[in-house]
């Protein structure tokens, strides 16, 4: 057991942090209270003057598929000889040997969503891990996560330039209806016929227990993304959600989150012309749940409270901005029952830090995942 003692609690699941003791046991928190009584059997660690926040989460992200320090053997971004790659999973690319894994736990990130890149209109499934380990299968939070589409640029570039659909976002909104049409198709007609790969990868997705991840930037990409999901009675997250700050409006009109980012990243296409850390707040103030991203090795994992910090300055409200990287993050990836919040019940990843990780010069005292504490190694 673990005993983290008087420490400044910011447990996400009320504004207000607490000064408090919080107990550790077999990987779950478990107890919270103003004073535990240590006992033989209980690692202390004196929080005195520490804040101690849930772990980190970054909603979505390409660690350990496209990874640091490799040449193009180390990028497992996108399957790009298909626009239609539904079944290829995260879980088979991520490398737990990449050394962004060490950056992310040096700022407290324990959670991340990781997936496919965006040059396929359906790009493949995501999954949620832990950033500790060194073996995949024992990371896994929540695999599959949710399922790729992309808008856009990306693909319409990696098929286009080729003489390939999709050459145009009609072609890219095309293959994406066609796909669902026979999706739903199969799933109404399930237990006439034979099962089928292809088709079994959208089961969960139909079932509405995972969502479509949308790489999304301009405002009628957005728009599209909405009107195809809505079409097909489906979940949606709407990832980056660059021009989202034009249309807020609108995208809380949908119900669907937003999942804003790399904001700190060049503007180094006409898509992301517009991108601002306006957005968050703008999109939180209009009634958006908002996640924030990196995006991952878009912009480097290790500025997520960076990120955060810069979207409170722009004006998003600061207790927002750090449920954007813990608890609505969590809610966001569907694994709030576990992740996103410090309660009895959920899973002991949290880390300390010596001062406002929102402010430059704080520093992480100490990250944990499931009970243990793995920065510093």
């Amino acid at each position: 057991m673990l005993l983290i003692q008087n420490g400044l609690l910011y447990t996400m699941e009320t504004e207000q942090p607490l000064r408090a003791d919080l107990l550790i046991r077999d990987g779950k928190i478990l107890e919270i209270a103003e004073k535990i009584d240590p006992t033989e059997r209980m690692e202390i660690l004196n929080a005195q003057d520490l804040r101690v926040f849930p772990g980190f989460i970054d909603a979505h992200s390409h660690i350990g598929i496209a990874e640091e320090k490799r040449t193009a053997q180390g990028d497992e971004s996108n399957e790009g000889t298909n626009p239609i790659t539904p079944c290829v999973r995260a879980i088979d690319a991520i490398n737990p040997m990449d050394s962004a894994f060490h950056n992310a736990l040096a700022v407290g990130i324990t959670g991340v969503m990781v997936g496919p890149g965006s040059a396929n209109a359906i790009g493949g499934q995501f999954a949620f891990i832990k950033t500790d380990g060194r073996r995949i299968d024992d990371m896994i939070v929540l695999a599959p996560a949710a399922i790729k589409l992309a808008f856009g640029e990306n693909p319409m570039t990696n098929y286009g330039m080729n003489g390939n659909i999709p050459s145009t976002r009609m072609g890219i909104a095309s293959l994406i209806r066609e796909e669902f049409f026979l999706a739903r198709e199969y799933f109404e007609n399930d237990g006439s016929g034979e099962k089928t790969f292809g088709m079994e990868c959208y089961r969960e997705l139909f079932e509405k227990k995972i969502p479509l991840k949308a790489h999304v930037h301009r405002t009628d990409d957005i728009f599209t993304a909405i009107r195809i999901a809505k079409e097909f009675g489906l979940d949606l997250t709407l990832d980056h959600c660059t021009e989202g700050h034009l249309i807020a409006e609108e995208i809380a009109e949908s119900g669907f989150p937003a999942i804003v980012g790399p904001s700190l990243a060049s503007r180094t296409k006409d898509e992301v012309s517009l991108s601002d850390f306006k957005t968050p707040g703008i999109l939180q103030k209009a009634g958006v749940r908002v996640a924030l991203t990196t995006d991952h090795p878009v912009s480097r994992i290790q500025y997520l409270p960076l990120c955060a910090a810069l979207a409170a300055k722009e004006g998003m409200d600061k207790f927002a901005a750090l449920c954007a990287i813990t608890i609505n993050a969590a809610r966001i990836c569907r694994v709030d029952h576990r992740l996103g919040s410090l309660k009895v019940g959920k899973d002991a990843d949290l880390v300390i830090y010596d001062g406002n990780p929102f402010e430059i010069a704080s520093s992480v005292r100490a990250t944990i995942i499931n009970g243990k504490i793995v920065w510093p190694k």
